[in-house]
Order: structure tokens, then sequence, then C-alpha cells
């Protein structure tokens, strides 16, 4: 039995947490435990555990968590029709606390004392991750390796890794990807390079998910959405899983160019960054949800809904999923979504998403009361008179005493 003190790391299998874990075992004199989060990126995430083996890692975690992620922080974040600056779906932020909350248990599982993560010094991750893990075990201790070693580029990187005789798949030079990029179901994101001129528009070569909308299809897609209580639950009268539906309306809208934007965010500790996300299956469900929204949420909640919605993003941008606030929050969103079932038919067609029609066994729309014709006495129009009279009965009363309201 080893009295070596535990470290359960978030690894990828690839150069940054491939060198963190021969620094961790160096540094801390540490045994390394592995965790590698499978949340759709895409990619096989079983070479991870070669890779751990052979650098005489013992406990290796690798888990399928897709469908954890979109059921349980996905969805519900689309309930609140979730958007950070006008254009974000936060497809890094939503995926950091699934994969923390996984770390912590892992912690306790293995009896390690520490956890680490590859986020840089820089970014809004390491907040993310170490406020998640402080607020899951408030006596836990975080590692960040970015914010100790003085191997301050990829080059550097590299040269560790040879003198240490690690294996990593990793190309210098021109052959190398440029960008620095996270996947996960929701999206896959792009960073650094020529991204970090914003005035140099992105490479059409970046894009891995979605076709340009010019080379998308001429003719347009018409899809069909049913919701239950706000979260999507078949495809064109097909019932699929949370994993499943996100993972199809991601081919379907990039086949068809939806989803791609190409932004300059705040990030949490006070820099802007550029970054261009891909998150075709996300713009889909968010004007989806919407929609669905628009005909079944009464005035006043769906109000309430968009005026929370920024402090809402905000929160799990910051990396406050796990904090009191979002959780209060989360019971008032979700005990909103009662009555958001029916379906909604999408068009999508050259980067667009737009909504054709909707219905609902709990559709508030009266057509009889709104009606342009003869509403058969629905609604008597001479109500009007009092209710605007009343309402502008301050103007009125300002006016009359010489305020300006011009």
């Amino acid at each position: 039995m080893s009295d070596k003190n535990k470290i359960v790391l978030a690894y990828s299998g690839g150069l940054d947490t491939s060198v963190i874990c021969r620094w961790l075992q160096e540094t801390y004199n540490a045994e390394v435990v592995t965790f590698t989060a499978d949340i759709g990126q895409g990619e096989e995430v079983e070479p991870a555990r070669e890779k751990a083996k052979a650098m005489g890692v013992q406990e290796i975690y690798i888990e399928d968590l897709t469908e954890d992620f979109v059921a349980n922080y996905v969805y519900p974040m689309f309930r609140a029709n979730t958007v950070y600056e006008g254009e974000y779906l936060l497809g890094t932020s939503i995926a950091r606390p699934l994969i923390t909350r996984r770390m912590v248990e892992i912690a306790r599982e293995t009896g390690a004392t520490a956890v680490a993560h590859g986020a840089t010094g820089k970014g809004n991750d390491q907040v993310r991750f170490e406020l998640g893990a402080y607020a899951l075990d408030p006596d836990i201790q975080v590692i960040a390796p970015w914010r100790e070693w003085d191997l301050n580029s990829r080059e550097a990187l590299m040269d560790f890794c040879e003198k240490h005789q690690i294996p990593v798949d990793y190309k210098r030079g021109a052959n190398k990807s440029p960008y620095s990029m996270d996947a996960n179901l929701l999206h896959i994101s792009y960073e650094g390079g020529g991204l970090e001129d914003p005035a140099k528009p992105a490479d059409e070569g970046m894009w891995r998910w979605t076709v340009s909308p010019e080379a998308a299809p001429d003719q347009p897609l018409e899809i069909e959405l049913t919701y239950e209580r706000g979260d999507p639950v078949a495809l064109d009268g097909k019932p699929l899983s949370p994993g499943a539906m996100l993972a199809e309306l991601n081919r379907l809208g990039g086949m068809h160019g939806v989803g791609r934007s190409d932004i300059v965010e705040n990030r949490f500790v006070g820099m802007k960054s550029r970054g261009c996300y891909e998150t075709p299956g996300g713009t889909i469900l968010l004007k989806g949800h919407r929609a669905m929204e628009s005909l079944t949420l009464d005035r006043e909640v769906g109000h309430l809904k968009d005026e929370l919605m920024p402090r809402y993003a905000q929160m799990i941008y910051n990396g406050y999923w796990w904090a009191p606030e979002r959780k209060a929050m989360q019971a008032l969103i979700d005990e909103s979504q009662t009555p958001v079932n029916g379906s909604v038919v999408l068009k999508l067609y050259k980067g667009s998403v737009s909504v054709v029609g909707r219905s609902s066994s709990d559709s508030l729309y009266d057509a009889d009361v709104v009606t342009f014709e003869d509403d058969q006495g629905a609604y008597d129009q001479k109500d009007a008179a009092g209710f605007i009279k009343l309402n502008a009965l301050r103007l009125r009363l300002g006016a009359k005493r010489g305020r300006d309201y011009s």
C-alpha cells in the first residue's frame, strides 16, 4: 500500500495533461489518479488508458457521461433560454460542473486529498473548476500547475516530454493546429492562433462541425420537436434520449450551416477574448424552446424569466453552478416549465433556424379573442378605454404639473 498522497487529475491524454501527470508525480511525490470524461467530444477516450498506464498510473477512471451531461446540465440550462452576452451558448462553461463533481466524487472514493486541472491562469476554466470543487468539498486541495510551473509554452511542454520520455500526440511547427479547442456534445470552441486578431476573419478550414451557409443545401429542411415540461423528447415523432437528441440535431444543423458564432467575450478574470463556436444542436434547441414558451407561458412568467436569464447565464459562465443562488433560480425556472408541452416545427436553411409552426394542448393562445374578424363577443373592445386611461394617469398628472416628457 502506497503512503503517497493521491491527486485526482482531469486527464485527456493530450500534451498538457500528460505533462501535468508526470509533473505532479515528481513535484508532489504523489500517486496520480486519472479521470477522463466522455461528454460527447467526438474523440476516442480509451487511448487515455494506455497513456496513463505508461506513466505508472494505477487507478484510471474513464467514464461515458454523455447522457448525464445533456439531461442534467444542458437541458436545465436551456429551460432558461440561456445566452451569455447575447450570443454565447455556454458550451464550455456548462461542462465544467459535471467534470468537477465527478472529480470530487472520485477523490472521496480513492482517498485522494487533492484534485488537479489543466486550465491556465488566464482563463475562466480555472475559476469554474475550483469554485465547484470548493463548493462540493470545502476541505479539498486544488492544484493548478499552470499557475505554479515555468513551462509557459507548448514548445516547453514538448521539451519536458522528450526529457521525461512521455509519449504524446502533438505536432511541432507548421503541422500542428494553431487553435486551442474544446469540444463536447453541445459545442466545439476555437481560440488562439489567428483568432487573436479580432479584425482577422476566421479561416473556413477551421470549422469542423458545420458547412458554411453558402455551401449548405439549397433545399430547406423542416423538423418537428416535441417538448414535455420544457425538454425536447422526440424528433419528427421519434422519442430520443437527451444525448441522442443533441447528437442528431448537431448532425442536421451542421449539414445546413447552423450554429456558427464569432464573438469577443468578457472573461470573468477581466480580459476580453475572441472565440469562435459551433453549436448547431444548441442553436436549434434555443429557437424551438422559445417558440414553445411563446405559446404556453404566462406573459409575466415569461418576462420574469427573460429578466433573470442574463444573471443565470453569468452564474454559469463565471463558475457558480454549484451555488445556492443558481440552485434557487433553477427551482423557479423548472417550476415555470410545467405547461411547456407541445410541438414546434422549425426550418433549417443556409445557417438560419426559423419557426414554421407550434401547437400545444397547454396553449394560452385564444383565436376567438385575438381574431381580426367577428369575435362573437369574446372580447369587448370598449374595455380598452379604461385600461388606457389608468395607465396614462401618471403621465397626464406629470404633464399637468409641467414635467417635460418630450
